[in-house]
């Protein structure tokens, strides 16, 4: 695992810490669709990604989601280090939008790694900042931007993460991530295909990217 580590992260931490963390590591391979991380549930450990995505998920009073961000190789979710450092409850929804290999850090080492490695500490100031930048980005979306230009930005990070142009996901889906209806989405799916920026197929929907 020491190899797969390096391919990952070799670029930000130093040999002695990808060390420890593959001694104290967990390390999971988890299926698309995989629930890692629920809301209401104590945080024990932080995930660094090895390979695969991760959609940040959160929830209205009413059970309606709301995509907040991907998480991508090399990456770690600012909302979980904060409930592992103040030992709180999550607040956000975790889930493999693609088979994903990660490791699992005990919350014990993240604030020891913080006084020892300047490279870790780096790091976790560089991840909130990157998960706070891609938040307020999904604010202004919701605020500044009509339905279907919040579809079609929606459909093109789809296919940066999943590096392929078909996305499956059921119109439903894609209503839930969005917060939104069903009706609407369709509606919108219909309007970029006669546009030509997209291809309608039975189970999956297919993004030219211009």
């Amino acid at each position: 695992m020491i190899q797969e580590l390096k391919n990952s992260y070799g670029h930000l931490f130093e040999n002695e810490l990808l060390e420890e963390i593959n001694q104290v590591g967990t390390f999971k391979d988890v299926p698309e669709g995989f629930t890692l991380i629920d809301i209401g549930e104590y945080i024990k450990s932080m995930p660094l990604l090895i390979s695969g995505a991760i959609k940040i998920l959160r929830e209205d009073h009413e059970g309606d989601e709301l995509l907040l961000y991907f998480l991508e190789r090399g990456d770690t979710c600012a909302m979980t280090l904060n409930c592992c450092l103040g030992q709180t409850k999550s607040e956000i929804r975790a889930v493999a939008e693609l088979d994903t290999k990660l490791v699992m850090i005990p919350i014990r080492k993240m604030e020891e790694w913080t006084g020892k490695y300047r490279t870790w500490r780096n790091f976790v100031f560089e991840s909130y900042h990157n998960r706070i930048k891609e938040m307020l980005e999904t604010i202004d979306s919701i605020a500044f931007l009509k339905m279907d230009e919040r579809l079609f930005k929606y459909l093109h990070d789809k296919v940066k993460i999943s590096n392929d142009t078909i996305i499956h996901a059921t119109h439903q889906e894609i209503a839930y991530e969005l917060h939104t209806s069903r009706v609407v989405i369709s509606r919108l799916l219909k309007n970029l295909e006669k546009l030509g920026k997209i291809k309608l197929n039975r189970n999956s929907i297919e993004v030219f990217i211009s």
